[in-house]
C-alpha cells in the first residue's frame, strides 16, 4: 500500500520559532535548512513548507498544502476554502488571542468608527477591513499598508489604522488610541477538504491535532510530587486540584504516602508554602511536554 504523505505548511515570519517550539514539544522536530524552505521533520508521514501565514491559508485550499496553521485572520481575508480542524491558541509571546483594532492618533477628534467617514484607513488586513466598515454603512478609504502601520497616522498618511496587537502596547507607544476592535484572531489547524475526506491524511491530521493540543495544554500546567505524611493526608488532599483525583501511593516506610498531581501554574507558587506547612516534604515541581 502506497504511504500518504501530508504537506503540512508551518508560517513563516513571527510566529515560525512559537511554531516550531509547539511542533517538538508535541513530538515532531523540525529542522531548518539555511535559505531553505523546506525543512526536515523527523516523521516519514509528513513533509513541511515555510510559508508566510497570509499565504497558507490560499495554498490549502488550493491543494498546494494538505494542512497548516495560519491566522484565522488570514482565513477571513482570503476567504480560503478549508477546514478548520481546530483552534491552537498561541501566539509569537503568549497563550493569548490577538485581535486587529482601529485606532486614531490619541489626541485626533474621533472617538468612534462612524466619526471615520470619509477618511483614510490604512492596514494589512484589507479585505476584512473594507467588510468591517460597509457593514457598518460607513464609507472610508481603505490603503494597503506594507509595514510600519503604526506610524501612518503619526506621518499624515492616514486617518485611522486597523493594525493587530494583543495588549495595545505598541499602540499605545506610538501615541494612538483605540476606538473600536475590528476582530479577535487565533491560530488555527486548517486542512484541504480533499484531504481531510481522505482516511489515511484525516488520521494523521488527527494525530497532529491531539498532540499539538495536547503540548498547548501542557504549557499552563506542572506536575507536584510529594511526600505526605499518613496522618495528615486529607489535608494535603483538600488543598490539591486535580485534572481527575491525585494520585496517592504507599511508600516502604507506612507512615508515609507519595502523592502526585497536576496543577495550574499560575497556583504553584502560594500552593507549595501551604502544602509544606500541612506536613508535605521532598516536593517536587516539573514541567510535561503534553496533557491529553
Amino acid at each position: 500500500m502506497t504511504q500518504s504523505i501530508i504537506k503540512l505548511g508551518v508560517p513563516k515570519g513571527s510566529l515560525e520559532d512559537a511554531t516550531i517550539n509547539l511542533f517538538e514539544r508535541a513530538g515532531w522536530k523540525i529542522r531548518k535548512h539555511h535559505r531553505n524552505y523546506f525543512p526536515d521533520i523527523n516523521d516519514p508521514e509528513i513533509t513541511a513548507s515555510l510559508c508566510r501565514a497570509q499565504e497558507i491559508g490560499r495554498y490549502v485550499s488550493d491543494g498546494v498544502l494538505d494542512v497548516g496553521l495560519t491566522g484565522m485572520d488570514w482565513i477571513l481575508e482570503t476567504e480560503a476554502d478549508v477546514v478548520k480542524v481546530s483552534d491552537l491558541v498561541y501566539s509569537k509571546s503568549s497563550n493569548r488571542p490577538a485581535r486587529w483594532v482601529l485606532a486614531v492618533a490619541g489626541d485626533s477628534p474621533y472617538q468612534k468608527p462612524e466619526d471615520l467617514a470619509g477618511r483614510r484607513i490604512a492596514t494589512e488586513l484589507r479585505g476584512v477591513t473594507e467588510r468591517y466598515f460597509r457593514e457598518r454603512g460607513i464609507p472610508v478609504d481603505v490603503t494597503y499598508s506594507w509595514g510600519a502601520t503604526e506610524a501612518k497616522v503619526v506621518e499624515g498618511l492616514a486617518d485611522g489604522i486597523v493594525e493587530v496587537t494583543e495588549t495595545g502596547t505598541t499602540i499605545r507607544a506610538h501615541g494612538l488610541r483605540i476606538i473600536d476592535e475590528v476582530l479577535v484572531t487565533n491560530t488555527v489547524l486548517i486542512a484541504n477538504r480533499a484531504a481531510w475526506e481522505d482516511p489515511a491524511k484525516r488520521r494523521k491530521i488527527e494525530q497532529l491535532d491531539l498532540l499539538l493540543q495536547g503540548a498547548l495544554r501542557a504549557e499552563a500546567l506542572v506536575c507536584l510530587k510529594m511526600n505526605a505524611p499518613a496522618g495528615n493526608l486529607d489535608a494535603v488532599l483538600d488543598l490539591l486540584p486535580s485534572l481527575n483525583s491525585p494520585t496517592v501511593s504507599p511508600l516502604r516506610d507506612q507512615r508515609w504516602l507519595s502523592v502526585e498531581t497536576v496543577v495550574d501554574t499560575g497556583v504553584v507558587r502560594d500552593l507549595i508554602p501551604r502544602l509544606r506547612d500541612a506536613g508535605a516534604e521532598g516536593i517536587i515541581e516539573y514541567a510535561l511536554n503534553k496533557v491529553i
